[in-house]
């Protein structure tokens, strides 16, 4: 069968930039870190005590005692949604809401509900005393059953899960289904909100993280020889799919078309990426091949690029070995430097940045760079700390996660 064109109509992010794509956009072409020190818990028992969190965020204003149904990642997951569904200009009273999926990503999802929870019920009480939302709030696929009621959205309607992967996942899901005319419209993405004791805990304990606590604005090296480990984000981002024919149809404003999308896994550690990065490698060419293009292709990489010393060598590896040649040509940026690590949103909020690359002409920076890593080739260029102006036709988003789960899309100016 002949497959179907799959378009973005529609954005929409909160992220520890901003609460909308403007405010993040605008924070990432000024090359701004979203890092400080935690506000929300006393941190100071932790190696680290900083994060990207999403900034005077108070949910009430945006959903009254509604608030109190939902965990943070999935209330990031509504306001990001209601932005991207506003921007797309649907005309929610008059289209078949079933032809209308929700397939979102979220790596971890409410563990602020079950931390809160638990820690709440422990002890000697004889009767415990769970919130009877204890559950609906801490499942990962509760948020695009959120958004899915807020606006009678009945056609296709899961979660995925693949750890920082979990919303390219999503993506590359909803592509899909598209494709094959199993809906017109998916609203797709992702949202986490894992900074907490046992979030900050857990990721500190695997080593993962940076501990530079006298600077976390620095904190974020991607590529740099000093780098310590990724810091951790939070926030959520939503692009609306939507298949080409039918867009035209209803003069919806089209940002790009996404050409192709490819998932892998490295077959090879639960939290180390392959040393040569073939997963990765593997993903990036298959995501060529699903879109018909060649490595020449490409304008813009946005890396998954956490800052960590396997994952940046690993992925700069299979880079060299898909584009060869090109390699030197291309813009390469991690976004990470600025945002911290968003976890199973992440893929989503960096497809928003390559969107915007592609809209405005100007490539994010990797900010924080100041001594090169022999590991690692610096020819390339890595766009290091400041945002650089260029024609972008066509751009590529990886995302990597804990598992060996590697997903890559490609999304290209019409």
């Amino acid at each position: 069968m002949e497959l179907k064109r799959v378009v973005v109509t529609g954005i929409g992010a909160i992220s520890p930039l901003g609460h909308n794509v403007e405010e993040t956009w605008n924070g990432l072409v000024n090359g701004v870190s979203g890092a400080a020190p935690i506000t929300r818990f006393d941190a100071t028992r932790f190696k680290t005590t900083f994060a990207c969190e999403v900034k005077n965020f108070d949910p009430v204003q945006y959903f009254g005692k509604d608030a109190r149904k939902m965990d943070p990642f999935t209330q990031f997951a509504v306001v990001a949604a209601d932005e991207a569904v506003k921007d797309s200009k649907l005309d929610l009273d008059n289209i078949d809401k079933t032809n209308i999926g929700v397939i979102w990503g979220a790596g971890i999802g409410g563990i602020l509900t079950f931390f809160e929870e638990v820690k709440n019920n422990v002890g000697d009480d004889p009767v415990p005393r769970y919130n009877p939302f204890f559950i609906p709030k801490m499942i990962a696929d509760m948020a695009p059953g959120f958004i899915s009621i807020r606006y009678g959205f009945g056609g296709p309607n899961f979660g995925t899960i693949a750890a920082c992967a979990s919303s390219t996942n999503a993506i590359a899901t909803a592509v899909d289904l598209i494709r094959v005319g199993k809906a017109n419209i998916i609203v797709s993405g992702g949202s986490e909100a894992a900074i907490s004791e046992p979030g900050l805990g857990g990721f500190s304990s695997m080593k993962a993280l940076s501990h530079r606590n006298d600077d976390p604005k620095t904190a974020s090296r991607p590529f740099d020889k000093d780098r310590d480990g990724f810091v951790m984000g939070e926030g959520g981002a939503c692009l609306i799919l939507e298949e080409y024919e039918h867009a035209k149809q209803r003069g919806a404003h089209i940002y790009c078309e996404i050409a192709g999308a490819a998932l892998s896994a490295d077959a090879y550690h639960m939290t180390a990426p392959h040393p040569e990065g073939e997963g990765a490698s593997r993903v990036m060419a298959a995501a060529l091949k699903d879109a018909g293009m060649k490595p020449e292709d490409i304008d813009y990489i946005n890396v998954h690029g956490t800052s960590t010393h396997l994952g940046d060598i690993g992925e700069v590896k299979a880079i060299l070995r898909v584009f060869g040649e090109h390699a030197y040509k291309l813009n390469i940026s991690s976004t990470k430097s600025m945002t911290g690590h968003l976890l199973g949103a992440t893929g989503a909020l960096e497809a928003i940045a390559c969107i915007k690359a592609i809209e405005t002409g100007i490539i994010p920076p990797t900010i924080n760079h100041f001594e090169d890593d022999p590991e690692i080739d610096n020819k390339l260029n890595f766009t290091f700390n400041k945002a650089q102006k260029r024609t972008v036709k066509t751009a590529l988003s990886n995302t990597f996660g804990f598992g060996g789960h590697n997903s890559s899309v490609i999304l290209k100016a019409l």
